[in-house]
């Protein structure tokens, strides 16, 4: 399959009719997969109410069929032909949130979406994006768009159109390439469907600030104990992880270099994932700054870009520093513990 690939400038007037999101959009009502940029990574896109569609998608990502995608809408109004109803919370989070990187949960009704999209659940999950050319590609096509991350099931999310193209070339039909992301994880997921809100999936949207909003909310078991299952069926699987086994380290910057040094000693390249704070800081083989730690946004745009990155230099093993488990740190540590496996190296 030949991969088309339409470059968009999201700052130019009338998105909505510009003929590469026109061109997309006819790929998208034609049940073919097309990737699209949002504001947390690239999502693949394809039609949610087609099962070819939506067999196209999990066959390009290689990924589990248990595994639910979320349904982008361009407008609001758009989910009360699938949504079987929109709790008061609900509402208000999505009047806070949307559109942005919130994806909530509801039940589901029966007989529009593809069953394969959500995984023959009961619930289903959706979110508005906050990306001017994901807005107009969505508003264009005028279907609900399936969406996971555009990337091979399991490998760190794509931030910029390369990372898809490095990926899925040949086996999807086209790029929208929009620039690189801005949040840089994904969105945060919420459970709605019960009286206090859960959170399944920590993103761009912190429990801080949903709280703000409509007052309690809990986390899901899994994000806490590891040991439980979890919510989502998803969050079961390992993600994001990088070529060469990475391995978080809690402990001092001498005991960091200490494990450096060891490995290096064992004829083994030796890479770190580091801040701007402390890049100089280590002796390895290649040392590559997320961000700055004062400023832990930054750290989660380049993520995934910086996973990547660790590919492009082979090294054999990844040693990262941890972050603060509150606020965007949640969802930073969630995507670093996926990515390793929860392989945690205590000084």
């Amino acid at each position: 399959m030949n991969t088309k690939v339409w470059k968009v400038d999201k700052y130019v007037d009338n998105l909505e009719n510009n003929p590469q999101v026109v061109d997309a959009a006819h790929f998208l009502q034609e049940n073919e997969v097309v990737a699209l940029p949002t504001e947390t990574v690239y999502g693949l896109g394809g039609n949610a109410e087609s099962d070819v569609a939506v067999e196209k998608i999990y066959a390009a990502k290689g990924r589990p069929s248990d595994n639910p995608l979320i349904i982008h809408i361009g407008d609001k109004k758009q989910i009360h032909a699938f949504v079987r109803e929109i709790p008061e919370k609900a509402e208000l989070l999505m009047e806070s949130f949307w559109p942005g990187p919130l994806t909530i949960i509801f039940k589901k009704k029966s007989g529009v979406l593809s069953h394969k999209a959500t995984a023959g659940l009961d619930s289903v999950a959706v979110r508005m994006p906050d990306h001017p050319v994901a807005l107009a590609l969505l508003k264009k096509c005028q279907l609900p768009i399936a969406a996971p991350s555009a990337n091979s099931s399991g490998k760190p999310s794509p931030t910029k159109a390369q990372h898809v193209i490095d990926d899925l070339d040949g086996k999807i039909a086209g790029v929208l390439d929009g620039g690189s992301t801005g949040v840089g994880v994904e969105s945060t997921v919420l459970d709605c469907t019960e009286d206090i809100p859960v959170i399944l999936r920590p993103g761009g949207v912190t429990k801080e600030q949903l709280e703000a909003v409509v007052g309690e909310v809990h986390l899901d078991a899994a994000l806490i104990d590891e040991a439980s299952k979890p919510k989502a069926p998803g969050m079961k699987y390992q993600h994001y992880a990088p070529n060469a086994p990475l391995y978080l380290v809690n402990g001092s910057k001498s005991f960091l270099q200490s494990l450096i040094e060891e490995r290096q000693n064992e004829g083994l390249r030796v890479g770190v994932l580091a801040t701007e704070e402390t890049v100089e800081d280590y002796q390895s083989d290649v040392t590559i700054s997320c961000g700055r730690r004062d400023k832990l946004e930054s750290v989660a745009t380049a993520l995934y870009d910086t996973l990547r990155r660790f590919n492009q230099e082979k090294v054999d093993i990844i040693y990262s520093e941890m972050f603060p488990n509150t606020g965007v740190g949640h969802a930073i540590m969630n995507r670093l513990e996926k990515a390793a496996g929860n392989k945690i190296i205590n000084e």
